[in-house]
Order: structure tokens, then sequence, then C-alpha cells
């Protein structure tokens, strides 16, 4: 249905921009993570990564009014994909500017996505990594500069993460700000999908070893019933044949 209200356009721009976007989500995440981690920069550093961060969103805008303009049924497209629309839309206000790094993780996901499919646990481990890094640049964004706060380095916000993704919450570190529980409320959401989709991994592993265990033993009685058939066949033609033997030597002896 999803494809059809999209129709081919759709899929050909997707298909087109695929690599372009994942490029643009990495520069982002670059500059992102310079932009929050290397204290040393200079003002005019800081402008720049800024600036660059900026400029890749607008380009992930360019992409999404692309998408909708290209749409068969431009109406119902848009009304389809409101979450993208949200992720684009709010981080012009400052509070939900942070929403940015959800966006970047939605490009990424769609590209590992196409190029890990079968490959679930390589897939889901590396998903877990990039949202664990992006949520603790996003929490030590917003959290370091706040009076009161108690994530103020990046290992207080790694740490924040890993604890917080798991729901094992030691209350050791939290956020204080908005946009920090932000941050939280879509970690521990992220948190439990990944968590729910390890443990449907490993219920289709589990599932796909039985059918072959199942399928190596019915594979193994068909085998042995083969040759059992063929044992059986062989011990008939040669009943048959001292039948035969047997039939001839009466009738000789008749004559």
């Amino acid at each position: 249905m999803s494809e059809r209200v999209g129709g081919p356009r759709v899929a050909a721009w997707e298909r087109w921009s695929e690599w372009p976007l994942a490029v643009l989500a990495v520069i982002f995440l670059v500059a992102y993570s310079f932009d929050v981690l290397d204290t040393r920069l200079d003002s005019a550093w800081h402008d720049a990564c800024r600036t660059t961060d900026y400029i890749v969103w607008l380009l992930f805008v360019v992409d999404y009014v692309g998408r909708v303009a290209l749409a068969n049924e431009r109406l119902r497209y848009w009304w389809r994909h409101l979450a993208d629309l949200a992720v684009i839309a709010l981080p012009v206000l400052r509070p939900l500017r942070l929403l940015r790094i959800v966006m970047l993780l939605r490009v990424l996901n769609r590209r590992a996505a196409v190029s890990l499919r079968g490959k679930v646990i390589v897939y889901v481990a590396g998903a877990a990594v990039l949202l664990v890094y992006c949520a603790a640049l996003a929490v030590l964004d917003a959290e370091r500069r706040h009076s009161g706060a108690n994530i103020v380095t990046f290992g207080d916000a790694l740490w924040w993460a890993v604890v917080t993704m798991s729901t094992v919450g030691y209350g050791d570190h939290y956020p204080v700000t908005t946009e920090g529980r932000f941050v939280a409320v879509g970690l521990m959401v992220g948190g439990i999908a990944l968590i729910g989709a390890v443990s449907a991994s490993f219920a289709t592993w589990l599932i796909d070893r039985m059918r072959e265990v199942e399928l190596d033993s019915q594979l193994t009685t068909r085998r042995d019933l083969r040759a059992v058939h063929a044992q059986l066949d062989r011990i008939e033609k040669r009943l048959d044949a001292l039948g035969a033997v047997g039939t001839v030597g009466t009738v000789d002896a008749d004559r």
C-alpha cells in the first residue's frame, strides 16, 4: 500500500538518494561529534560544525519535500510519513533541536537495512552502538552547561546511555534538562525496540535450527527407508529367481 501511494518515482528517488543521504548522515555525525567532544576548538570551528549540521539538515528537508512532490498520492503519502515531517520540522525549535539525531539514525537505518539484510545480529549490534553513541553525544550537549547537571563528561554520558538503553537505570547519572529528558525517552524507546529485535531474532534462529534438525532427521529416515526398500526389492528378485528355477526343475522332472 505504501509503495502504491508513493509510486515508482518515489522509489526511484529513494534508490538514487540512498548513498548520498548516508554520506550526509556520516558528515552530520562527524561534525556534531567534533562540536560536542572537542572543547579545544575555537568559536570559528564550532560555528563551522554547526553550519555543516544545518546544511545537512536542509538537504534532508529537500529529500522529504522531493519525496512528497513525486508521490502519486501526495496527501496520503504526507499523512503516512508524518513521523518524517515531525523529525524534520521540530528541530527548528531550540528545545527540540536534538531531534536531528533521530533524523540521522533514520537515514543510516534505511541504508543499513538494505546493506545488512539477512545479517540480523550485525545489524542489531551496529544499531545499538550507533544509538548509544548518538544518545551520549546528545545528552552531553544538553546537560554539561546546565547548573546542577551530573552528566558533564563523555564517559558519564556513555555510561548513562548504556544503562538507560539496557533498562537497568542505576540512577547515578540522569538528565535534568528538558532536552536531556527528550533524549532519554528516545533512547529508552530505541533500547526496548532493539531488545525486542534481538529476542525475535533469537527466537527465529532457534526455530530455524529446530527445523534444520527435523529436516536432517527426515532426510536420514528417508535414506534408511530407501535402503530398506532397495534391500527388499533385491530379496524379492532373488526369491522370484529361485522360484523360477524351482518351477523349471519341476517341469523337467515331470518330463
